[in-house]
């Protein structure tokens, strides 16, 4: 049992229970802390790790399905919402110019062919409007 991790305390310091709030009835000792275990969620690692790539991926995906694309099959669409997803276009935009010869060719590469998928899915989308 020694192995395990103790958790984290919690103490509320909110109105009459704590010896910091002023009338208040002073509590001390550890009948007040109340120990609380971590979520077993907090204490997995991610299933892959985030990189500048797996961001950039993210927001495109996310711009996409604005766009009314159905990345999973199973999934239900969700509605077309141009102004967010040309929000989402202009923060990729941004990053490239942020970025700029600071990246991996390869981060360089997934940011260029990312804006060129989901700024040609919004040309067609707002043309078609």
């Amino acid at each position: 049992m020694a192995d395990q991790e103790q958790g984290f305390v919690v103490r509320d310091r909110r109105g009459g229970g704590s010896a910091d709030a002023p009338g208040g009835p002073a509590s001390t000792g550890p009948a007040s802390a109340k120990p609380v275990e971590a979520p077993a969620s907090a204490q997995a690692a991610p299933a892959f790790p985030v990189t500048f790539s797996s961001f950039v991926i993210s927001l495109g995906s996310s711009s996409l399905m604005l766009m009314g694309e159905q990345l999973d099959p199973g999934q239900q669409p969700l509605p077309v919402n141009l102004p967010q997803a040309k929000e989402i276009i202009d923060v990729l935009s941004m990053l490239e110019d942020k970025t700029k010869g600071n990246l991996s060719p390869d981060e360089q590469t997934v940011l260029r062919d990312m804006l060129y998928a989901v700024r040609m899915k919004y040309v067609t989308l707002a043309s078609n409007k």
